[in-house]
């Protein structure tokens, strides 16, 4: 496996994977892997010729209070666990080379970006469209791979695609939950054992709601409220917000439906966690 740092380096190498009529698969990342990134890696092992997983804390997606400077990095682990599923080759560029001096373009998806985390973090969605756009530019990438428990970049990341008409498709593949029902994520490292166990409340809320549902519970308004109530008597919990939209707009809805996404961020002490659901019944 190869570690590739420099972005026109890893330009001409994919450049030349292409005219080897190679297909490339793509994995964007901030590292500090767990098994919901690996899972990524395995699929784009099975679907694709060359498999290459990004590593890069973006800072222009970080707000001037958040954990740019804490966020989990560990380039010797990651490079370890990636060669063990199958990866070929691991960009890691530091941020003078994503990020020259002079650097004054940006690329910004409207509307979608505004709701949900988009209205509690203004410009972070920004700085994940630009990076992932520089990212496809780079690496040229047929397939490119992400996690569904960061919902609303998903549904970004595609309007993205269509609109500024990359080539690429956008997988989007399950959330990978720890036994009793945590959703993976890096910042999960943040938690000590106390708050480890209070971060149960997102995925116990979203099981009820998925309760609710199939109970015959349509109402949007009385599902919020029982999320809510169940989440506010954790001690340790803040919401910062849950919605119940519509999985491609992001518009918000008052009855269940197909393809509705419940969707919720919670502050367990100091660590913001984000979780979701999509409900697929008719």
């Amino acid at each position: 496996m190869m570690i590739i740092t420099s972005p026109k380096e890893m330009l001409n190498y994919c450049n030349s994977a292409r005219i080897n009529r190679k297909s490339i698969g793509l994995v964007p990342t901030m590292g500090a892997f767990h098994e919901g990134h690996l899972s990524l890696m395995r699929s784009a092992r099975v679907e694709n010729d060359l498999v290459v997983t990004s590593i890069f804390v973006n800072p222009t997606q970080f707000g001037p209070k958040e954990d740019f400077n804490a966020y989990p990095r560990d380039l010797k682990s990651d490079s370890k666990l990636a060669s063990q599923v199958g990866v070929d080759v691991i960009f890691a560029p530091a941020a003078n080379g994503m990020y020259p001096n002079g650097y004054e373009t940006f690329v910004n998806v409207e509307r979608i970006t505004e709701k949900l985390c988009g209205a509690s973090r203004p410009g972070h969605f920004r700085g994940v469209t630009t990076v992932v756009a520089k990212l496809f530019n780079i690496i040229r990438p047929h397939k490119a791979y992400f996690g569904q428990k960061d919902a609303q970049q998903c549904v970004i990341i595609k309007r993205m695609t269509e609109d500024l008409n990359f080539d690429i498709e956008i997988v989007i593949m399950p959330t990978i939950r720890e036994a009793d029902g945590l959703a993976m994520s890096s910042r999960n490292k943040y938690l000590n054992a106390q708050e480890r166990q209070s971060a149960l409340v997102l995925s116990k809320s979203l099981s009820m709601a998925q309760d609710m549902i199939k109970s015959g519970q349509t109402n949007a308004i009385d599902i919020l409220h029982n999320m809510k109530q169940m989440i506010e008597a954790e001690p340790l919990a803040k919401i910062d917000y849950i919605s119940i939209v519509d999985s491609e707009t992001l518009d918000d809805i008052k009855e269940i439906k197909a393809n509705t996404l419940i969707a919720l961020v919670v502050f367990i002490g100091k660590t913001r966690l984000i979780d979701n659901m999509i409900i697929n019944e008719s």
